[in-house]
């Protein structure tokens, strides 16, 4: 990572002040991406005739575009950490992501068929150029020693990632379900602008930070031509080969939407083993590791991001969403994570801290790993909630679930989430090399976006599955994937190199 940390950089609560324009820039960022996710599957499925007509989709191809969609969203960082690391640096990448996103949502607000799948490409660019660039940017404010003031520092980013969302679930949500889809889409947009605008502004305490890297004279870039790099090595070129085989058997078996994933973690693949490939001994071994780190992100997120999906219509459509008179907008269940880290974030931080001062097992790895288990028993909660959806002989629903159940599962998805996903933030900053630092950052959202393919995989078959099933399914998985990885934590440590 970056680490030309300005010493007299200006302060505010003991962090360098650009924190703060970082925080405000991804609370706006995170709110028009939050609002219209909030509102995205549920206008998809809505009926085309009414006072708010949707798309009149299926729940099953609702949540198939609802997996393709938020996999791109977060896939599109590593075309965006390359641009980063070579041509524009983290800066000026993000300003370009935030312009690109204001496009995405304003072109959303038009009620128009050409209009929703274009906005939906603008915001695929611009959170592929943002997102990971400026976490990275985070990193970057802080020395490389600091790793309890870096910790923290993107706890309290990640507070502003959560204020965003919790805000814009309740507004965007209840616009767009109540008025008009589109009135939501449009104040999404709104919101990006404002952040937009702050970044602008802020540039003053950002001068240090994100800027573009020159190589050394002479010195090979190996990610010029990245793809090209993929086939000047044997082990990485039968890595893509093996994986991109897989998916074109998958694909002429009939299957061309697994398929076509398949081909594209080839790539990944690819790629994965040519940053291997560029590393000395000790930046193999924390490369490895990190490797795993992404296969954590995506187990977690495959299974945290039932949240805008299954979860989000569960809650439309089987919850009892009555509170008194008042029916409550089944996307304001968006908001009740966002609103739980506001609450808690602070505190598991200090959680850490003070467990470490124990001196009690304290590695990221370990963290991410409880995360996992401690979410998937969120999911023990969904089980218990659709045991309680009765049905008449012709499947209408006569009995639904009460609300609690959402706000306990979402309870224990958000303490899970709080210790896997801002340390693992903190952590692939700490173990990327310097020259391939945005792009393993992007490597990371892309772990992300496959998780949250992997969520829109689980999603479309429930229906044929059974939400029992597969609530109590992820929990068992989450469970014994968790335990495994943490019975290991030890030879992995070493493989770290006292990184942390």
């Amino acid at each position: 990572m970056e680490n030309s940390v300005n010493v007299n950089q200006k302060t505010f609560l003991g962090h360098p002040m650009g924190l703060f324009i970082l925080f405000f820039t991804e609370l706006w960022e995170r709110f028009s991406y939050y609002g219209m996710r909030a509102i995205l599957v549920l206008y998809l499925v809505s009926e085309t005739s009414g006072d708010n007509p949707g798309m009149g989709w299926s729940d099953s191809s609702a949540l198939a575009l609802y997996g393709w969609y938020t996999m791109f969203v977060y896939l599109a960082t590593i075309p965006g950490g390359i641009l980063a690391d070579r041509y524009l640096g983290q800066r000026k990448s993000v300003m370009l992501g935030g312009l690109l996103l204001c496009f995405g949502h304003g072109i959303l607000a038009l009620e128009a068929l050409w209009a929703f799948y274009t906005g939906l490409v603008f915001i695929v660019l611009g959170v592929g150029c943002l997102k990971g660039n400026i976490s990275t940017m985070v990193g970057g404010l802080y020395g490389k020693d600091d790793h309890n003031k870096r910790d923290m520092g993107f706890y309290i980013f990640y507070m502003g990632i959560n204020i965003g969302a919790a805000v814009s679930a309740l507004l965007v949500g209840y616009i767009g379900e109540v008025y008009n889809w589109h009135y939501g889409f449009g104040l999404a947009g709104i919101g990006m602008a404002i952040g937009q605008i702050g970044y602008w502004k802020g540039q003053k305490y950002l001068t240090h930070v994100g800027n573009l890297i020159k190589l050394e004279p002479n010195k090979e870039d190996k990610s010029d031509n990245l793809f090209l790099q993929i086939f000047k090595k044997t082990n990485s070129l039968v890595g893509f080969s093996v994986t991109a085989l897989i998916g074109l058997f998958i694909g002429y078996s009939g299957s061309w939407d697994y398929g076509l994933l398949f081909i594209g973690i080839a790539f990944a693949v690819g790629f994965a083993i040519v940053v291997y490939n560029d590393g000395n001994k000790i930046e193999k071994d924390r490369i490895l590791v990190t490797y795993l780190a992404f296969l954590i992100v995506i187990v977690f997120w495959g299974a945290f991001e039932q949240a805008g999906g299954l979860m989000n219509l569960y809650a439309s459509q089987k919850t009892d969403l009555a509170l008194g008179s008042f029916m409550v907008p089944a996307s304001w269940f968006q908001s009740v994570n966002a609103i739980y880290i506001i609450i808690f974030a602070t505190l598991v931080g200090s959680f850490w801290i003070w467990w470490k001062k124990k001196r009690f097992e304290h590695s990221s790895l370990f963290k991410m790993a409880l995360g996992v288990v401690i979410m998937g028993f969120g999911f023990a909660f969904m089980s218990l909630a659709a045991n309680e959806v009765n049905y008449d002989a012709s499947g209408n629903i006569t009995q639904k679930s009460a609300m609690y159940w959402l706000l306990l599962a979402y309870l224990f998805h958000t303490i899970g989430e709080l210790c896997t996903s801002p340390v693992a933030l903190s952590f692939i900053t700490k173990l990327a090399p310097a020259r391939w630092g945005a792009f393993m950052m992007g490597a990371y959202f892309a772990a992300t976006g496959l998780g949250n393919k992997v969520a829109g995989l689980i999603g479309e078959n429930a229906s044929d599955v059974g939400d029992f099933e597969t609530f109590t399914g992820i929990t068992i998985f989450c469970t014994i994937f968790g335990v495994l990885v943490i019975l290991i934590i030890k030879p992995l440590k070493r493989l770290v190199h006292d990184a942390e």
